[in-house]
């Protein structure tokens, strides 16, 4: 009972992982503009993985997706990488996950079986919610540094650089979702070790006697010399009339007869 509640909590919270992890990679508030020095504007930046937008004080919002690949930082496009690729782990671990719970049924699927599916999928999530929390953090590791840029520019007497962005909410869902994942992974691989079928360590054939109570008893042994004459038995109707004598009575044949 304690293998199908694991495997079935390790499934629905890498569930609830991959589904944060997709939902980060498609929001566009990666980076927001910093208001700090600027609390009161009439137009509002936020960016993400796929298109920059623009609030304006009307509430009228306005995005623009990149156009281009080449004209992107490479960083940028190394955490485009890490996110679609946690995505795919993701929803093939879940589908793998599906085949593997033991509440369900499939054919005649032993538990070896399932166990190594269960390993499988537990492996996969775990690697998603890796590439989920590598991708977020490099981003955040831009964001940074861009910042620290900025204000440093600020200081300098140059107002009109760049704006500065920080972190926004697609960051924290996409931190907590790649935490799930990876913990539901880790319930997936602690469940595979209890669907394992259990096997003998030493395999040994017992013999066990037909009797209850068998006694056995050692006699002596007489060693044949090999110069004794053997005795010769011969049974018959002719025999037994030839060794009876004249009166009626019977005799015995001695040893001698037979040489």
């Amino acid at each position: 009972m304690s293998v199908t509640v694991c495997q079935s909590m390790g499934f629905v919270v890498a569930a609830l992982g991959i589904g944060g992890i997709i939902a980060s990679t498609c929001m566009d508030q990666w980076s927001t503009q910093d208001l700090y020095n600027n609390p009161v504007t009439a137009v509002f930046n936020y960016q993400g993985l796929w298109r920059t937008c623009v609030r304006e004080s009307s509430g009228f919002t306005e995005c623009r997706g990149y156009f281009t690949i080449l004209g992107l930082p490479a960083m940028f496009q190394a955490v485009r990488a890490l996110m679609i690729v946690g995505i795919v782990l993701g929803i093939l671990g879940l589908l793998v996950c599906i085949f593997a719970l033991k509440c369900i049924r499939i054919g005649s699927m032993e538990d070896s079986a399932k166990a190594n599916m269960t390993l499988t999928s537990g492996i996969m999530f775990i690697v998603a919610g890796l590439c989920a929390i590598t991708g977020v953090s490099v981003f955040a590791n831009m964001l940074v540094t861009n910042f620290w840029m900025s204000t440093a520019n600020i200081y300098q007497g140059m107002q009109n650089v760049q704006n500065r962005y920080t972190f926004g909410s697609a960051l924290f869902v996409g931190w907590v979702a790649g935490g799930l994942a990876l913990v539901g992974g880790i319930l997936m691989c602690l469940a595979c070790r209890g669907l394992v079928p259990e096997e003998s360590r030493y395999k040994a054939v017992s013999y066990n006697a037909s009797g209850r109570n068998i006694s056995y008893r050692t006699g002596p042994y007489k060693v044949a010399s090999g110069y004794e004459p053997e005795t010769k038995t011969r049974k018959g109707a002719g025999y037994e009339e030839a060794a009876r004598s004249e009166d009626g009575r019977r005799s015995y044949p001695s040893k001698y007869d037979y040489v």
